[in-house]
C-alpha cells in the first residue's frame, strides 16, 4: 500500500499548477516572481514561458514582489525573457528590488501598484559587503542594456546599481541606490502607468475579455527553490558531513546516519528539479561513495581519495557558481572536522564502524600471554660460568646450559655463580664467594 501511495503521490509534485479564467479571444499567460530571485526561479520561469510560447500566448504578465537575489540567476533569467517573442509586461505589486529591478527592466512593459517600489540595485555579496569593481561594473553594464533594449533611459537603470550617480530629485543623493515609488516610475518612463489590480491592467493593455492561464510552481519546484537557496546549500552539506560521521561511531545505522544520506539525497534532488544538476553528476557521486567505501577494505589510499575527489566532483557539477560551492563545502568540512575531533576525544575509535576495523584484543599478562617462560624455579640454583661473563655468557646448572648475565660485574670462566633472579628468558647470576 506504502509503495501504491508513493506512485500516487509522486507525479503530483511535478504536475504543473494553473488556474484559467475564462475568456474569449486572446490567451493570456500570468506567471508570477516572488520571494528571492535563485536557480529555482530560474527554472520555474524557464517551464511556465516555454508552456506559454507553446499555447501560442498573446501576451505574457510577470506578476512581481521580489527583494531580489543572485545575480546569476537574474541574468540568466533575463536572457530568457530577451528571447521571447511574446510581448511581455512586468506588474509590481510590491516590490522589484535588486535583481527584480532587472528582471521588470528586460519586459516591454512595466506597471506597477500605487504602493509598488522598484531599484535598489547594488551588488551584494553573502557576507553584506560590495562585490568587487570587476562584478560591480558587469552589473551596471547589465542593468544599462536592459533599460536600452527596450527603449528606457540608461540614467536611471544606473543609478539603481551606482550609488555615485547624484538623483536628488528621486531621493536619490551621491552615496545611495536609487529606488523608484510609482509615481517616479511612470514619472521617468520607467512604468507605463499606475494600475491597482488585474483587472485593470489587463483593461489597460486592451486584454479585457482574454482568457487567462494564471500558472503556479509545482510542489516539486517550490520545493527546489527553498533546496537550492545560498543560505541552505552549505547547511544541508554540513548536515550531510555531520551525519555520516556522526554515524561511524554510532553501532548499527541509526538516526545521524539517515539525517546524512537524507540532506544529500535533498541536495540533490532540489538541483535535479531546478534544472542545475544531471544524471551524470549522480552517476558521479555514487561512483564516488562506493570508491570510499571500498577504501575501508583495501588498502592502499588512492581508492578512498578517488572516491573523495568524485563526490566533491559532483557537487561542482551541480552548480554553476564554483564560488558559492567552494565556500559550502568549506564550511561543510570545517563543520565535520570540529566534529570528529569532538568525537574522537569524547569517544575514542572503539565505537560504531570504526570496531570492525580496528584491532582491540591484546595478549596481555591477565589472559595467560607472556612474552616467555619465566623459570622462577631456577631462583637459588648454583652452578659454574661455562663462558667469561662481560656481564653476559653462559652457565652450567644441573648440566643444564643457560645463558645467563651477571648483575653488572665481570666474572672468570669456571667460577661458581648462583642465580638470583628471572625475567621472563633473562637469567641473572651473582659470583658465590667462597670462604
Amino acid at each position: 500500500m506504502v509503495l501504491i501511495s508513493l506512485v500516487c503521490i509522486i507525479p503530483l509534485l511535478f504536475q504543473p499548477a494553473q488556474v484559467t479564467a475564462a475568456g474569449e479571444g486572446k490567451l493570456v499567460y500570468v506567471i508570477p516572481i516572488k520571494k528571492e530571485v535563485e536557480r529555482g526561479l530560474e527554472a520555474f520561469l524557464k517551464r511556465t514561458t516555454t508552456e506559454a510560447t507553446e499555447a501560442d500566448a498573446d501576451h505574457i504578465i510577470f506578476e512581481l514582489n521580489t527583494p531580489g537575489g543572485r545575480v546569476d540567476a537574474a541574468g540568466n533569467i533575463g536572457e530568457v525573457l530577451q528571447d521571447l517573442e511574446i510581448p511581455t509586461t512586468s506588474f509590481i505589486t510590491v516590490k522589484a528590488l535588486s535583481a527584480g529591478s532587472y528582471i521588470a527592466l528586460n519586459t516591454d512593459f512595466i506597471y506597477m501598484k500605487p504602493q509598488a517600489t522598484m531599484g535598489s540595485s547594488g551588488v551584494i555579496n553573502s557576507d553584506g559587503t560590495a562585490a568587487d569593481k570587476k562584478a560591480q561594473s558587469a552589473w551596471l553594464d547589465a542593468m544599462q542594456g536592459a533599460a536600452e533594449s527596450k527603449g528606457r533611459d540608461p540614467l536611471y537603470a544606473k543609478a539603481m546599481a551606482n550609488p555615485d550617480i547624484d538623483l536628488a530629485e528621486y531621493d536619490a543623493p551621491v552615496g545611495q541606490y536609487l529606488t523608484l515609488s510609482a509615481g517616479d516610475a511612470v514619472e521617468v518612463g520607467y512604468a507605463e502607468a499606475i494600475v491597482r489590480h488585474r483587472r485593470a491592467l489587463l483593461t489597460e493593455l486592451e486584454l479585457g475579455d482574454a482568457a487567462v492561464v494564471e500558472l503556479k510552481p509545482t510542489l516539486a519546484e517550490e520545493i527546489a527553490r527553498f533546496l537550492t537557496h545560498p543560505t541552505v546549500i552549505p547547511i544541508l552539506l554540513s548536515l550531510a558531513s555531520i551525519g555520516l560521521i556522526v554515524e561511524l561511531y554510532s553501532p548499527g545505522f541509526g538516526i545521524p546516519g539517515s539525517v546524512g544520506l537524507l540532506s544529500l539525497v535533498l541536495f540533490f534532488y532540489g538541483h535535479i528539479v531546478a534544472g542545475l544538476a544531471g544524471y551524470e553528476a549522480i552517476i558521479l557521486l555514487v561512483l564516488g561513495i562506493v570508491m570510499i567505501i571500498a577504501e575501508l577494505f583495501v588498502p592502499g589510499g588512492i581508492i578512498g581519495i578517488l572516491g573523495i575527489g568524485a563526490v566533491v566532483g559532483a557537487l561542482f557539477m551541480s552548480s554553476n557558481n564554483v564560488g558559492h560551492m567552494a565556500m559550502s563545502i568549506s564550511i561543510a568540512l570545517i563543520a565535520s572536522i570540529v566534529v570528529s575531533i569532538i568525537l574522537f576525544k569524547t569517544m575514542g575509535m572503539e565505537k560504531g564502524f570504526f570496531r570492525h576495523i580496528i584491532l582491540k584484543d591484546a595478549t596481555t599478562t591477565d589472559l595467560g600471554y607472556v612474552s616467555s617462560v619465566n623459570r622462577i624455579e631456577l631462583v637459588g640454583l648454583e652452578g659454574n660460568a661455562a663462558t667469561t661473563l662481560r656481564p653476559a655468557g653462559k652457565g652450567i646448572f644441573n648440566d643444564e646450559w643457560l645463558d645467563v648475565v651477571s648483575e653488572g660485574g665481570y666474572i672468570a670462566k669456571d667460577s661458581t655463580i648462583k642465580i638470583v633472579k628471572t625475567e621472563g628468558s633473562r637469567i641473572v647470576v651473582r659470583e658465590v664467594t667462597k670462604n
